[in-house]
């Protein structure tokens, strides 16, 4: 589903499909957008379920928007003018690209709409009235620190291939793989920035694009340049699960330990059969309730609003607080 591609899911309360909205649903007095990066993330794909579910409850119109796939930012631009000339009170965001969205944004504020960030902050906190999102160098952090002490407790020196999101690195991306590198006690000089990190122990990086086949092709090259490397952070599940069937392929899935975020019950279930050595787990379900009620209730000055993140691990290590994967089955989304 593409703004794109002119196929935009009008959501009335309750699910639609094909691009049509549900014709006997009566929309409520208050219009929400959501837009999301690409429907063929899970992660999204729960995030646009609970809003559904959450609009139902209190009689509030939304309508979603999903890019071609991460990156796709004008798609997503043409969606926020769209929502503001249709009169949208607010709009939930996840950024493909936030500077580059910075001026529509601008512009739907100062048409009166509130636009509310979700998972992907914008590098400008005062771009958007609010943000619903994970605390991600804090969740990358999490992952590092659990990773390094998994390997020392092994008695290995890690070789380290970061299996990053974009070309131009967003926000997130940036978050994750800093809290990542400094968790494992690597200086990362410039907290902002990626790849200016001087440490012996990364071998290589690669662009996922966030998905199986980018995470399959990455961890591919990046072993048929450096077959030493025995431990993989990737930018999210889809991307960590394309490098393990791209490693199991190779027959090379014992000797690299592949750590990553978000939490989903696929990515949890691949933690308990060894595919994964943990994930932390986000809880995309809490940002969308949150801002769509933050939308019903006309609520500005929202700031920043951490929702929260928790590691599942397979194996738990001393002064890493995680839960196992039975609880982070009770827990997971999608």
């Amino acid at each position: 589903m593409s703004v794109l591609a002119g196929c935009v899911c009008l959501l009335l309360a309750v699910g639609c499909s094909n691009g049509a909205a549900s014709p006997d649903t009566e929309a409520g007095e208050v219009m929400v957008g959501l837009l999301t990066k690409t429907d063929g993330n899970p992660f999204f794909v729960a995030m646009e379920e609970a809003a559904r579910q959450r609009v139902y409850e209190l009689d509030v119109e939304l309508r979603a928007y999903a890019g071609e796939g991460d990156g796709d930012w004008e798609s997503q631009a043409r969606a926020v003018a769209e929502l503001v000339e249709d009169g949208a009170d607010g709009i939930l965001i996840t950024p493909s690209d936030p500077a580059a969205l910075e001026e529509a944004v601008r512009l739907a504020r100062e048409a009166g709409t509130l636009v509310i960030a979700l998972d992907t902050p914008f590098e400008e906190k005062d771009a958007v009235d609010g943000t619903f999102a994970t605390d991600n160098f804090g969740a990358g952090e999490l992952i590092g620190r659990w990773a390094r002490a998994r390997l020392e407790a092994e008695g290995k020196e890690a070789n380290i291939a970061t299996l990053d999101g974009y070309p131009k690195p967003v926000s997130v991306d940036v978050l994750r793989n800093q809290g990542f590198l400094k968790g494992y006690g690597i200086d990362v000089k410039d907290a902002g920035r990626m790849g200016d990190e001087e440490d012996a122990r990364i071998l290589g990086r690669g662009v996922t694009m966030g998905t199986e086949e980018g995470g399959r092709r990455v961890i591919k090259e990046l072993i048929g340049q450096y077959p030493s490397i025995n431990l993989a952070y990737a930018i999210n599940e889809p991307a960590a699960t394309g490098a393990y069937a791209a490693l199991a392929e190779l027959g090379l899935a014992e000797d690299v330990l592949i750590v990553t975020i978000d939490g989903g019950c696929a990515g949890v279930r691949r933690v308990a059969a060894g595919e994964f050595g943990a994930t932390v787990m986000q809880y995309p379900l809490e940002m969308a309730r949150l801002g769509v009620e933050a939308v019903a209730e006309n609520t500005p000055g929202l700031d920043f609003h951490d929702t929260g993140a928790v590691l599942v691990a397979g194996e738990p290590v001393a002064g890493v607080p995680s839960i196992g994967v039975a609880e982070g089955l009770r827990e997971c989304w999608g």
